[in-house]
């Protein structure tokens, strides 16, 4: 084999991207499980006391102090959704997360839209209320959302009906941005019985190898969710 000549400089293998966030965080967890999906390697900085230097140099980059961020060599990447698109056109793997098919794709990220905005963001309404100390912030956070909750249960239980992931029978963008939303929820309010299909679709989602390696390395953090982590999941 041809050795290059001394003055020929050596191709370097790029640094791997790096995610800023939490492990507890649901919008990180997002991110994770498309990162372990395709095995991607990366940095994680977690975000928090023990490394001051992390949320310094996420604030640098994101003075609008919301994570994850995703940072790859001169790129500087925010949105969840946004990055996982990323990660597909800059770090592809053998799970593709965005359909090719253009009208396929829509429908994934419609899916992912309603599971951030209607799940995630409703459940959210009770832990900001429980978060401010305030016991009647707490209570409207929480009557919130419920209602929002239930309508959006209502919904999913007719639109996963006969189909194993949110969008059809691949496992896709979408369900990144559905396991922690479901997760967190059911944890908020819990999925009613009347609900077969949709909590059967929690339980395939939470035993997807990806979405369960996130909540294991989040497991050390459960005593810190302000409305009390119920002993189960």
């Amino acid at each position: 084999m041809n050795q290059p000549a001394p003055h020929e400089p050596q191709a370097t293998a790029a640094a791997p991207p790096v995610l800023y966030g939490h492990p507890f965080s649901s919008y990180t967890q997002k991110v994770l499980i498309a990162l372990y999906e395709n095995a991607t390697p990366f940095e994680f900085r977690v975000l928090g006391p023990d490394a001051p230097q992390h949320a310094a140099a996420w604030l640098a980059k994101w003075p609008l102090r919301q994570f994850p961020l995703l940072v790859d060599g001169a790129r500087d990447v925010v949105e969840t959704s946004i990055i996982i698109e990323y990660l597909q056109l800059k770090h592809p793997g053998p799970i593709r997360l965005i359909p090719s098919d253009p009208v396929e794709a829509l429908d994934v990220r419609f899916m992912d839209r309603f599971f951030d905005l209607h799940v995630m963001n409703a459940m959210q309404l009770a832990v900001n209320g429980a978060l401010t100390g305030d016991a009647v912030k707490r209570r409207d956070g929480m009557a919130l959302a419920v209602e929002k909750l239930d309508r959006a249960y209502a919904w999913l239980e007719g639109r996963l009906a006969g189909r194993t992931w949110a969008a059809g029978e691949h496992f896709t963008l979408a369900d990144c941005a559905a396991a922690p939303s479901l997760f967190y929820a059911d944890w908020t309010h819990p999925i009613a019985e009347q609900y077969p299909a949709l909590r059967a679709y929690r339980a395939r989602l939470l035993a997807r190898p990806s979405f369960a390696r996130a909540v294991d390395e989040a497991r050390y953090f459960r005593p810190h969710f302000p409305l009390g982590a119920p002993d189960r999941d």
